[in-house]
């Protein structure tokens, strides 16, 4: 498996690029968020987005309505049982974003050098001379000479579908602007988008609530997409909110940084987030764009030393409507993996794009083409080097057990793990090898009802490059004596075999307690 990871730095035989890329049983270490919505959300199409990668399923609930994701999420249940494919769930919230509102749903279009007033009043009708929107504040917030982008689904960059405007005076509470570019915006809901201004909305707004504590309660959702996170206490008070859900305690909170506001306070965000979702559509708007690539370099790298998950949105946009990426966006991705991203986050491209399937497909494949140049050995020794000494006790089993599956050429990483720490730490030193993460579920109570806790930790790990979670059974405990632990072991070699990940004569390097303490073995299989 591993004699085909070659390094940029090596000169690269042409022959080898023209060889075509063998089936796995893995398409890709980097994972796919894909999310579900009018195109994609049959049973025939979620299965195929599970069997070509898709690892988590984001629901946005920034449009359509509680029952109708509830209708997309049980069919999602029903492919998984039919796949056999695990998928975690995440709530996108709507949070602080300013919106077109169009009653009629009638195209209206916008003409070069025209005026339109944007109005609070949403009692009016959205035309080409008065636009409504669902927020008061913004005549405070404008003044003369500012821009603000509105468009359909942020934006493709693409200025037929939408349009730079230009603050001409505050009128009251209207705003007047001149029209930058001809666009037509055709939809019931368009985003309204102020550059580098300050939105007097809250990050959880009264609706997200609402969402969270019935649609989210009711689904257990693994994850949270906090959209426009501005600064660390917007993750503070979200995780406050959730504590109080029941279950949603486990929920993981992906801090979503869509302007200058939320980049400013990049380093406090991540330190109080679970991972990091870099929405590039709204971030290409408050940054020039000569800056894009500089940020997502460096909050890539950030995320990879906090060993915490980064995401990375808008990537392939033209899918949305053809059936091959263009060469800048198959480029794109693989930089996205050699800069270190976790997960590919699709929206439109899956939502309401023509070919969800053959998107996730392809960007798998390019992403498995980008992990084989992808130097570990460089971003190793960065990370040890950022890590430094002394280390923990878990960090420096972690690393460890890297170095050894490296060293004698692993073809898998098995990691026993209750609670996912030790799996994820693992997957932080980004081994070639995928890491077998068997999660042993742990029995506790409410003095009322016993249950396992477990299958959170193995759907939150569905997010992190790398890391493929097997559950186990509940009577195998993590830290044991060594003869339950052999048994667990069996179980997931045997599921290593039925994948094609290990074959007769595979080393495997396996990461487990024992006891109080920790092991890192190498074994080698005989046939």
């Amino acid at each position: 498996m591993h004699s085909n990871h070659l390094l940029l730095e090596e000169p690269i035989r042409m022959a080898s690029i023209l060889e075509p890329s063998k089936p796995n049983f893995f398409p890709a270490m980097t994972k796919i968020v894909g999310t579900l919505g009018p195109k994609s959300r049959s049973v025939e199409i979620i299965s195929g987005c599970l069997n070509a990668g898709m690892s988590v399923a984001r629901f946005d609930f920034s449009w359509g309505d509680s029952a109708f994701h509830q209708e997309t999420l049980d069919n999602l249940r029903t492919a998984i049982k039919s796949t056999k494919k695990l998928c975690a769930v995440m709530l996108d919230t709507v949070g602080a974003e300013m919106q077109v509102v169009n009653k009629s749903e009638k195209a209206i279009s916008l003409q070069q050098d025209g005026n339109v007033i944007l109005t609070p009043d949403k009692g009016q009708e959205a035309s080409s001379e008065v636009l409504p929107i669902n927020f008061d504040g913004l005549a405070k917030a404008m003044k003369k000479g500012d821009t603000i982008f509105v468009g359909q689904y942020l934006f493709t960059g693409s200025e037929t579908t939408s349009v730079w405007l230009e603050v001409d005076k505050v009128d009251g509470v209207d705003v007047h602007c001149t029209i930058k570019n001809s666009a037509t915006l055709a939809g019931a809901l368009f985003t309204l988008h102020a550059s580098q201004i300050h939105i007097d909305l809250p990050t959880l707004t009264e609706k997200d609530k609402v969402n969270i504590s019935s649609w989210g309660v009711a689904n257990k959702i693994d994850f949270l997409s906090l959209s426009y996170t501005r600064h660390a206490q917007d993750v503070r008070e979200a995780r406050e909110f959730l504590s109080k859900l029941g279950d949603l305690s486990q929920t993981q909170i992906f801090a979503k940084i869509e302007n200058v506001e939320g980049l400013t306070h990049f380093d406090e965000i991540l330190q109080e987030a679970d991972g990091i979702i870099l929405s590039r559509g709204n971030l290409g708007i408050d940054l020039p764009p000569e800056k894009v690539f500089l940020f997502q370099k460096a909050a890539l790298y950030k995320c990879n030393m906090a060993g915490k998950p980064a995401v990375l949105t808008r990537v392939v946009d033209s899918m949305t409507d053809n059936l091959r990426p263009t060469r800048a966006e198959a480029t794109d991705v693989a930089n996205a993996v050699l800069d270190g991203s976790d997960a590919i986050l699709l929206g439109a491209e899956t939502l309401r794009g023509l070919y969800p399937v053959e998107t996730i497909s392809i960007v798998g494949k390019i992403c498995a083409e980008a992990e084989k140049v992808f130097n570990q050995d460089l971003y190793f020794k960065k990370t040890v080097k950022y890590v430094g000494e002394p280390m923990t006790h878990l960090e420096s089993i972690a690393s460890s057990a890297v170095r050894a599956a490296i060293k004698v050429k692993a073809s898998v990483i098995i990691c026993f793990t209750s609670s996912g720490r030790a799996a994820r730490l693992i997957a932080k030193y980004r081994p070639t090898m995928p890491v077998l993460s068997v999660v042993i579920p742990r029995l506790k109570t409410n003095q009322l009802r016993w249950s396992f806790s477990g299958a959170f930790e193995a759907r939150q790990s569905l997010i992190v490059r790398g890391l493929f979670p097997m559950l186990a059974d509940p009577r195998h405990p993590a830290e044991s004596t060594s003869a339950t632990n052999e048994s667990v072991l069996k179980v997931a070699l045997d599921h290593g075999k039925a994948s094609g990940v290990i074959k007769s004569h595979d080393r495997v390097v396996v990461c487990q307690k024992v006891g109080d303490a920790s092991v890192v073995k190498i074994i080698e299989l005989e046939d």
